[in-house]
């Protein structure tokens, strides 16, 4: 048998390729960044869909870049708007509704509580059946969500019902819609595509908390018509995306490309074998040495022979509890402590905080993206000494309170936003670059339920404001922060593991 000669991963297409099959390419090896699926710029990645058997563009061309990405991403607006729209009306529930303190903690809770299998099953499914259906799914439920809160007005008991769904749903579109909207932006720059999602959230957060406030504070009946602006939002964003292709490799391009069972989704056709019918056996994969501005080996970039859970444990597990520690702090732990003399202005200064945050948050992403440029390590360390800096100043507003605490909370609660909005473009960029494509939505729900749980961090600090004054424990706060980025810079250094396995399959 005459041996067969290894074939070149740039092998361009033969000319009797069928023209809906995808261009073959370079398979993405573990821990790389992969392009997202159906980026093909020939005429092949436009033909699939002539069949009538594949999405109308894909998203790596010109149509799904400029249009289906940013008109998916309306989606997450409504996620971010229907999270913190609540956040803003917990004084008005005290005082119009007459609910206890503890009941409306318990209802703040619900919705983290929510997130959680949210997030979880929301990520393996859409890596499994798709993106496109998970997150128009979750965009109606989350529709859902806020109706049942309009009828807890009424029926308080609705209340707890639609914090939890709005909870449920708002994890599926995180999962779901990050991955979805990332890949449909796959033609756009590297860190538009990985931070889309990341604006559009923040843009929600930044926006939902204030309008909801500012109707509470005057309109009629706050517990039902503060909810009204979110209803109108995810109709007109489910409208927007509903043309959006999907973007899942097999579900986007398999019928197209002709797949074959047994074969990896998205993987183009095996070569036939020169001494048979058959496919010829595949040639052992050698493992990609990442590139980037640190060089091959350098300590930011996917290391050789690890596997991206590796990566992601040393690069995003540290930081991303501070993601919404920093800005819960802000807007949900700060105005309970500096408004004694904001006497009928409660409402809109929480909802004023609501706003500060994440909207210094979107100021950040230019900064953020200079700072990547330098080091890809860079946006992180900024992230948490923002963040300390912040809580110092909270530190400060807390003892200034009767003065000039609630100047001076909001100034906190801004440069706590911008350290969340550093973080957070960080924690996406990293997880884009490290997941292979089937992994996607999985592993970027894995870092929004991390992300998630620093929204505990509210609770921790009136959990032991009993032994402790809350200046000490936002000071200690501020510690723990610079504390995680020497963490960081140390994880970054040390030698990545060596499997046993190295030269040979993942």
């Amino acid at each position: 048998m005459t041996p067969r000669a290894p074939t070149p991963p740039d092998r361009p297409c033969p000319p009797s390729a069928p023209s809906s099959a995808v261009p073959p390419g370079p398979a993405p090896e573990p821990g790389t960044a992969a392009p997202g699926p159906g980026t093909g710029t020939g005429p092949d990645s436009a033909a699939g869909s002539a069949s009538g058997s594949g999405p109308v563009s894909g998203p790596g061309s010109a149509s799904g870049t400029g249009r289906h990405g940013i008109r998916a991403a309306w989606i997450m607006l409504a996620s971010g708007w229907s999270g913190n729209q609540f956040s803003a009306l917990l004084g008005a529930y005290r005082t119009e509704s007459g609910l206890s303190e503890s009941t409306v903690t318990g209802l703040f809770a619900l919705y983290v509580v929510g997130l959680a299998p949210g997030l979880l099953l929301g990520g393996p499914l859409a890596d499994r059946t798709g993106r496109r259906p998970v997150a128009l799914l979750a965009l109606a439920l989350n529709l859902l969500s806020t109706c049942m809160l309009m009828v807890g007005a009424a029926h308080p008991a609705w209340l707890l019902v639609g914090r939890f769904v709005t909870g449920v749903s708002a994890g599926a579109l995180l999962a779901a819609g990050s991955a979805w909207i990332k890949e449909l932006s796959a033609g756009a720059a590297e860190h538009t595509a990985a931070r889309r999602a990341g604006l559009f959230v923040s843009g929600g957060f930044a926006t939902g908390g204030l309008v909801a406030a500012l109707i509470a504070q005057w309109a009629p009946h706050p517990m039902v018509t503060a909810y009204l602006p979110h209803l109108a939002l995810t109709l007109a964003a489910g409208v927007a995306a509903l043309p959006a292709p999907e973007t899942l490799p097999g579900r986007a391009t398999g019928r197209a490309a002709g797949r074959t069972p047994g074969r990896a989704p998205g993987r183009p056709p095996e070569p036939p074998h020169p001494d048979g019918p058959g496919p010829a056996a595949p040639a052992p994969r050698q493992h990609a040495v990442p590139t980037g501005p640190t060089g091959p080996t350098g300590p930011t970039g996917p290391r050789p022979h690890e596997r991206p859970r590796h990566s992601f444990a040393r690069s995003v597990l540290p930081l991303a509890p501070w993601v919404f520690a920093a800005p819960t702090i802000g807007f949900a732990t700060l105005p309970g402590l500096v408004d004694g003399g904001l006497d009928g202005w409660r409402t809109v200064y929480a909802g004023l905080a609501t706003a500060v945050v994440p909207g210094s948050g979107l100021l950040a992403q230019p900064p953020g993206r200079r700072l990547a440029a330098r080091h890809p390590l860079a946006p992180a360390l900024a992230a948490l000494v923002t963040i300390a800096l912040g809580l110092v100043l909270a530190v400060l507003a807390t003892l200034a309170a009767a003065a000039h605490g609630p100047a001076l909370a909001l100034l906190a609660a801004a440069v706590l936003g911008a350290g969340y909005g550093l973080a957070l473009s960080y924690g996406l960029t990293r997880v884009a670059a490290l997941a292979p494509p089937d992994r996607l939505a999985r592993l970027t729900a894995h870092f929004w339920t991390l992300a998630y749980t620093g929204m505990f961090a509210p609770y921790v600090v009136t959990l032991l404001s009993g032994p402790f004054d809350p200046p000490v424990l936002l000071g200690a706060g501020a510690v723990l922060a610079l504390l995680t980025g020497v963490l960081l810079a140390v994880l970054h250094r040390a030698p990545a593991p060596r499997r046993p396995d190295a030269g040979g399959a993942p």
